[in-house]
């Protein structure tokens, strides 16, 4: 399937950078290594990810928080409704070579199956599992409502992180490991979010911790390469560059839609 240039203007908008509500706390070297890059460029490669409805940054929290830092007063935005059922939400997970139980001094950890870890922080009943080399852990379990198992998360990554550098492991390998099973990395798995948790949280200007969250977005538009200094215009001059931009790309087949799962290599 192609698509006409205003199929593709019309999944997208420019808007205040001010007006955009960030749903997600950043890491800070991301953050420095994007700003480097988008200035070396002097282009935000991929539009950020909004919902209609309510401006939430869906995908792009960094790209937004650059724009902030270098004083763009413009950003451009792919808009979705968000509560579309072909939008999914997962998650990533804090991951190390190696979390010793070491790390959460200070904190209750409990041995358990790793199906039972799994209820339990489905069910904010702790605020982590632990999956390393030696078994299952719960960390902190007890009952929580949102607000408090979110303030307990970012304690733990606190303190945790200034031990062991934290990368990040996408949540799919949960559901496909057993007991037993061989593991390259220990991580630390938790509550996957709903929209509607998302949505409150970030309205109410709770952020999540960094990567708590991972959308799957139909269709998402990728390699735009819009210049910054066009979002300094104008809001309406700005669109007229976008348009000729686009314009040049869709007229020239420089467009492909990928029907199957693709590899970026970053």
């Amino acid at each position: 399937m192609g698509y006409s240039l205003n199929d593709i203007l019309s999944k997208l908008r420019i808007v205040p950078t001010k007006s955009l509500v960030q749903h997600e706390q950043r890491i800070e070297r991301n953050l420095l290594r994007l700003k480097e890059a988008m200035l070396n460029i002097g282009q935000i490669v991929d539009p950020i990810i909004i919902d209609k409805k309510t401006n939430i940054v869906l995908d792009g929290n960094h790209r937004m928080r650059v724009l902030e830092l270098i004083k763009v007063p413009n950003a451009i935005c792919q808009v979705v409704n968000y509560k579309d059922s072909s939008i999914k939400v997962g998650g990533w997970y804090p991951a190390n070579k190696d979390i010793p139980l070491s790390a959460f001094d200070g904190f209750k950890t409990e041995s358990v199956d790793l199906d039972v870890g799994k209820q339990a922080i489905t069910k904010m009943k702790a605020v982590f599992l632990l999956r390393n080399k030696s078994g299952n852990y719960l960390i902190e379990p007890g009952n929580y409502d949102l607000d408090s198992l979110i303030d307990a998360q970012q304690k733990i990554l606190k303190q945790i992180q200034t031990q062991i550098p934290l990368d990040y492991l996408e949540d799919e390998p949960l559901d496909k490991i057993s007991n037993n099973a061989d593991l390259p990395t220990d991580f630390l798995a938790r509550k996957p979010y709903t929209k509607d948790e998302i949505i409150k949280r970030a309205l109410s200007r709770k952020p999540f911790p960094p990567k708590s969250t991972r959308h799957y977005v139909p269709n998402r538009i990728i390699r735009l390469n819009m210049r910054l200094g066009w979002l300094h215009q104008d809001r309406d001059e700005a669109w007229s560059y976008l348009r000729r931009l686009l314009k040049n790309r869709v007229y020239s087949g420089n467009v492909r839609r990928y029907v199957e799962p693709v590899i970026v290599i970053y």
